[in-house]
């Protein structure tokens, strides 16, 4: 066999791997090939999937599910990633994958209907001077807050805040964007904005009227009101420096670092949202999010434990009184805090965590309140762990229930 095929095979079957800190001692950064010595040229391959139980008391019936079972198993999230470069100063990336894959929207087949295989993220970036990148594709440098561009491979978590993911679905596909962008860092303040399309076939479907906003401004207005957002989120690094490599931050560092950073972000459409006004005519309304973040992660003594903590106050115009699933026009108030227990990394670790979601709805007198309550069985940090959650929402005179136990592997 072909020396140079054979080097091939083993660098990509061996793992060849690079140092890229996520809270495992076992496991730095995907299989990484590399094509020289200076580690300028690679291509990085990483690959993940999280399996849940979820017991929901909520559920109701309907067309395909008459009487609904409390239990249920879904495959949350399968995802590969892969990026590479053949000079330091480019960059390519794509990431395909796919997302709660249940037995209400399976095919018998695979077809079309279900939550297919898609595209989530592809863009090409361009270092254009030391310490800042510009880019543009199909994007996750998304702006407003550190939770907007939660990764899902090291989540402390279940799952990321819903609500944070402040546009999934109104003008952007599952969180990304098609768009330009730049990132990078002045000093100690960290920083990436983007100038971006707006989809037109937002997940919003309520239909026009007079009392409250949609958002539908893209479809209804044109591309040439309403067609571009413009995002970015800043942050200063206090203690060490965090990687903004890629867009994916962590949830947890697991006692590997310690940072102290805060944040703030904004997101901006005009004419993003639609209201009929006394005429009956329609009435642009701009779509205006704004955000402040503290994420603290530190190692407390010598004896392997740490503290995670998270919070954020953001506020919320979607338009007049806006309200659609877990958005709407108002205020939220989010935080997490976890403690990993003492222990050695080679040892199964333990991470009791809760977290409280508080929204206030300008169109309602009620408030939301998520709490949750759980923790992580670390088998290997972050590749391979167990999550046990609880979580309890008491919204519009109604308590709902929830507990998932769910299982990660990733490589």
């Amino acid at each position: 066999m072909n020396t140079k095929i054979t080097i091939l095979i083993i660098f990509l079957f061996g793992g060849i791997i690079s140092s890229f800190g996520q809270g495992s001692p076992y496991y730095k950064g995907g299989f990484k090939i590399k094509f020289d010595d200076k580690d300028e040229k690679y291509v990085r391959i990483i690959t993940w999937a999280q399996v849940q139980a979820n017991y929901d008391d909520s559920r109701t019936p309907s067309d395909t599910d008459p009487d609904p079972s409390d239990l249920s198993f879904q495959l949350r999230r399968a995802r590969v990633l892969v990026y590479g470069q053949i000079v330091k100063d480019f960059l390519v990336l794509t990431h395909i994958g796919v997302n709660s894959l249940n037995s209400n929207n399976m095919h018998p087949v695979g077809g079309e209907g279900t939550p297919q295989v898609f595209m989530h993220d592809a863009w090409a970036q361009y270092n254009v001077a030391e310490n800042h990148v510009l880019g543009a594709g199909l994007h996750y440098w998304n702006g407003l807050s550190r939770l907007s561009s939660q990764g899902t491979l090291n989540l402390m978590t279940m799952d990321n805040d819903r609500a944070s993911w402040s546009n999934l679905g109104l003008s952007d596909q599952f969180a990304r964007h098609v768009g330009v962008f730049a990132k990078g860092n002045f000093g100690r303040l960290q920083y990436n904005v983007a100038i971006n399309e707006s989809i037109s076939n937002t997940l919003d479907n309520t239909s026009l009227n007079s009392e409250s906003a949609v958002y539908q401004g893209r479809n209804l207005l044109g591309s040439a009101n309403a067609g571009k957002n413009y995002t970015g989120y800043f942050a200063y690094n206090l203690l060490n420096m965090e990687s903004n490599f890629l867009p994916y931050k962590v949830g947890s560092y697991l006692g590997t670092q310690e940072l102290l950073n805060i944040g703030a972000g904004f997101f901006h459409h005009p004419d993003g949202a639609v209201i009929l006004d006394n005429q009956g005519e329609l009435q642009g309304e701009n779509v205006n999010l704004f955000a402040l973040d503290v994420f603290y992660d530190v190692p407390l003594g010598e004896n392997g434990s740490s503290l995670t903590a998270y919070t954020k106050y953001q506020y919320n115009d979607y338009g007049t009184n806006y309200q659609f699933g877990p958005y709407a026009s108002g205020n939220m108030f989010y935080g997490h805090a976890g403690y990993l227990l003492p222990g050695k990394f080679e040892n199964t670790r333990f991470q009791p965590y809760a977290s409280f979601n508080l929204t206030t709805i300008d169109a309602m007198d009620d408030d939301r309140t998520i709490l949750g309550i759980g923790g992580n069985a670390y088998l290997n940090g972050h590749n391979s762990k167990l999550t046990l959650e609880y979580q309890r929402e008491n919204f519009n005179g109604q308590t709902f229930n929830r507990v998932s136990l769910q299982a990660m592997i990733y490589l």
